[in-house]
């Protein structure tokens, strides 16, 4: 689990900490930048070849203008992102500077609201390091 980005020991504690949340369910875990990404973890059953230059670049434009349109929202602050596809579902947690997509086979929402508080933790804590 190497990474360009970051400490292998937190590499493995997001992996960790997805994996340890979703069981068998967890597909692919990636740690994004607004310039980088590494993915951390894919499950072998899945294909190697995904294009996720494209696919990050996408997620941290749609966190960025989903975070800025609803600054004033009722609903409150925005804290993350469920996407549903034919094949898996994906939770983008981010930051001002940083984030991560993991994508999984179904899961209850209660499961991706645990997931994405623990990872918005972590987060946060690198950013205080």
């Amino acid at each position: 689990m190497d990474s360009n980005l970051l400490s292998s020991d937190l590499a493995e504690n997001l992996v960790t900490t997805a994996r340890t949340a979703t069981g068998d369910s967890l597909r692919s875990v990636t740690y994004f930048t607004r310039s980088d990404f590494d993915q951390l973890y894919l499950r072998d059953d899945l294909e190697q070849d995904a294009d996720l230059n494209t696919f990050v670049g996408h997620e941290w434009r749609g966190y960025r203008e989903t975070h800025n349109a609803y600054q004033e929202s009722e609903l409150g602050k925005y804290q993350f992102t469920v996407r549903s596809f034919e094949n898996g579902y994906l939770l983008r947690v981010a930051r001002d500077r940083r984030g991560v997509l993991i994508t999984t086979d179904g899961l209850s929402m209660q499961s991706y609201e645990e997931i994405a508080q623990a990872l918005t933790q972590m987060l946060a804590d690198f950013e205080t390091e």
